[in-house]
C-alpha cells in the first residue's frame, strides 16, 4: 500500500485569497505575520515546500518562490539536511536580569476573587532552587537511580507499565497490595488492599479527605501552626471560616483546646507522627483523647504520616489509624522517602468512604499514572524500598547531626536556635522576635540559599519568625558554606532591624527648646 505523506499545517496563514493573485507574496507575508505574533518563533522549523504546498492546495512552485524570497530577506534561513527555519537572528535577547519566565505576572482589574487566591497560592508554592537547604533534593548516597532504572526498563517496554487504556481509578492493584503489607508491618495499620487508593502525592489525598469529608458550613480542626498545603486547600474552597485553629503544644495539638473551640467540628487534620512543622509527636494520651473526641461526634481524623519511616532515635508511635480504623482517613507518601517527582502516594479509607473517595478521584484525573505504579510495586515486593529507607535513614541521621553542630557554632543564640526534634528531613531554626522570616528568606536566596519561612503556617496573629531547613541530599561541604553565608544574612537583617528601632527612638529635630 502507497504511504501517505502528512500535511504541515500553519494555522495562522489562513486562507489565500485567489482572486487578487501573487500567491507566493500572500504566502510570505502571511509567515512574517505569524513570526511577528509569535505563531513561530526564531528557530522553528517550518514544513517542506511540498508539504505546505499540498496544505495550502497551491502549486509547490508558489511556495518555493515565497521561501527563496524569505531567505534573501534574512527571515528565513535554509541548511541542507537540516531544511528551512525562522531565522535565530531575529530573536531580541533577554535582558540577563529578567529571564522570560520568571517576570513578574500583574493580574488584570476584574478577574474573579477564587483566581487571585490561586495565584497567591502559585506563588507561595513555587518549588525551591535544589540547593541547601531545600527539602527532598535526592541527590547521591539517597537516590534509588540504578535499580529504579533497571525495573522500569523492564516493566514499561513490554510489562505491566506498558502503555495501556484507562485503569482502576484506586490505582494498580499490585502497588496497593504491596502498600497495604508494608503499612501494616511499618505502621500498624489495619487495611486490605480494597482501602487503598493511589494518589499523585500526599497534597492530592489532603484535596480528596476535604471534598469528600466536608460539606460547606462543616467545621475543620487544624494544627497552629501545622502544613501550609491544607490550610490553603480550606482557604481555597470556601472552608476559610470554618477552619479552626487548634494550638500545639510539646504533645501535639491540645484536643482539650479543640473541644472548647469547635466541639462538633466535622474532622480533625493532624500530623501525629512528626508535627509539621515543629516537629514533636503526638503523646499516647492526646491521641486517645482525639480518637475518643471522634467516636462520640462522629467525625473523621484525617492523619498524615509524613516522615514517619525517618526516626533517629527510639521507636516511633503506631499510627492513629491502627488504633480506630472505622474513623482515620490515613495518609502517606513516597514523594520523601523516594523522589518527590514521582508523585505517588496514597490514601487508606474506611470501607464505607472507598467508594466516595474513588468518585472524587475520578472527576479529578480519572486514575494515576500507570507505569511508575507498576515499578514501586516491584521496588517494594523485591524488598528494596525497606533497604533503601534504612539506607537513608542512616544518611541523613549523620546529616542532621552535622547541620545542627553547624549552626550551633555560627549564630548566636540570642538571634536564632533550633527546635529539637528526633526524626523527618528538616529542622526548624526560630528566630529573634521582630527578625522578618520573610525577609531573610528573600535575602538567603540572593546568597544562593534555599530555605522557607515559618511565620505563614501559623495563623494570624499567633505567629513565630522561624525557617524550615532540609537536610536530605547535600553533602556537608555543601551545607556547612550555605550554613554560613545564612547566618550573614541573619546578621545582616538584624543589623538592620537595629538601625531601624534606633531611629524611632532617636528624639525629633524639632523636639527640645523653643
Amino acid at each position: 500500500m502507497a504511504r501517505t505523506a502528512g500535511v504541515a499545517e500553519i494555522p495562522s496563514i489562513g486562507t489565500l485569497d485567489r482572486a487578487v493573485g501573487n500567491l507566493s507574496r500572500q504566502v510570505a507575508q502571511a509567515l512574517r505575520e505569524a513570526v511577528r505574533k509569535g505563531d513561530i518563533q526564531p528557530g522553528d522549523a517550518l514544513p517542506s515546500t511540498r508539504l505546505l504546498a499540498a496544505s495550502l492546495q497551491v502549486a509547490r512552485g508558489t511556495v518555493i518562490e515565497a521561501y527563496e524570497q524569505l531567505i534573501a530577506e534574512g527571515f528565513l534561513e535554509s541548511k541542507g539536511g537540516v531544511g528551512t527555519r525562522v531565522a535565530q537572528a531575529l530573536a531580541e535577547p533577554q535582558p540577563a536580569s529578567e529571564p522570560r519566565a520568571s517576570r513578574r505576572r500583574i493580574a488584570r482589574p476584574g478577574l474573579p476573587e477564587p483566581a487571585a487566591t490561586f495565584a497567591r497560592i502559585a506563588r507561595e508554592f513555587r518549588p525551591l532552587a535544589p540547593v541547601p537547604f531545600a527539602i527532598s533534593v535526592p541527590i547521591g548516597l539517597t537516590a534509588p537511580a540504578d535499580i529504579w532504572r533497571r525495573l522500569g526498563n523492564r516493566l514499561r517496554a513490554k510489562g505491566p507499565g506498558a502503555p495501556a487504556g484507562y485503569t482502576d481509578p484506586l490505582g494498580a492493584l499490585p502497588l496497593r497490595e504491596a502498600i497495604a503489607g508494608y503499612v501494616r508491618k511499618s505502621r500498624s495499620v489495619r487495611c486490605d488492599p480494597g482501602q487503598v487508593i493511589v494518589t499523585s502525592g500526599t497534597q492530592q489525598g489532603l484535596f480528596l479527605a476535604c471534598q469528600v469529608l466536608l460539606a460547606s458550613r462543616d467545621q475543620a480542626w487544624v494544627e497552629n501552626p501545622a502544613y501550609r498545603g491544607v490550610t490553603a486547600i480550606l482557604e481555597s474552597t470556601g472552608h476559610r471560616d470554618a477552619m479552626i485553629r487548634v494550638p500545639v503544644d510539646t504533645e501535639g495539638i491540645d484536643v482539650e483546646a479543640g473541644i472548647r473551640m469547635a466541639p462538633h467540628a466535622r474532622a480533625a487534620f493532624v500530623t501525629p507522627s512528626h508535627q509539621y512543622p515543629l516537629g514533636m509527636p503526638m503523646s499516647m494520651a492526646r491521641r486517645n483523647a482525639l480518637l475518643a473526641w471522634a467516636r462520640a461526634n462522629h467525625a473523621w481524623v484525617v492523619e498524615d504520616d509524613y516522615d514517619s519511616e525517618l526516626r533517629y532515635q527510639g521507636y516511633p508511635f503506631p499510627s492513629l489509624q491502627g488504633l480506630d480504623p472505622d474513623r482515620v482517613v490515613y495518609l502517606g507518601t513516597f514523594s520523601k522517602i523516594l523522589f518527590p517527582s514521582l508523585r505517588l502516594g496514597y490514601v487508606i479509607v474506611p470501607d464505607d468512604l472507598v467508594d466516595a473517595f474513588c468518585g472524587a478521584r475520578v472527576l479529578m484525573d480519572r486514575h494515576p499514572p500507570n507505569a511508575d505504579q507498576h515499578v514501586l510495586a516491584a521496588f517494594m515486593a523485591e524488598g528494596h524500598l525497606e533497604r533503601h529507607i534504612r539506607r537513608v535513614r542512616n544518611v541523613y541521621a549523620d546529616h542532621r547531626v552535622q547541620l545542627m553542630e553547624t549552626l550551633d557554632a555560627l549564630l548566636p543564640k540570642d538571634l536564632a536556635w533550633l527546635e529539637s526534634g528526633d526524626q523527618g528531613m528538616h529542622v526548624i531554626l526560630w528566630l529573634a522576635e521582630g527578625i522578618d522570616d520573610r525577609k531573610v528568606v528573600e535575602l538567603a536566596a540572593a546568597a544562593g540559599v534555599a530555605v522557607r519561612p515559618v511565620s505563614p503556617m501559623f495563623a494570624p496573629g499567633t505567629q513565630r519568625p522561624g525557617l524550615v531547613l532540609g537536610f536530605g541530599g547535600f553533602s556537608h561541604a555543601q551545607m556547612k558554606e550555605a550554613a554560613r553565608r545564612l547566618a550573614s544574612v541573619i546578621a545582616e537583617v538584624t543589623k538592620s532591624l537595629k538601625r531601624k528601632h534606633a531611629a524611632l527612638r532617636r528624639p525629633s529635630m524639632r523636639s527640645g527648646k523653643n
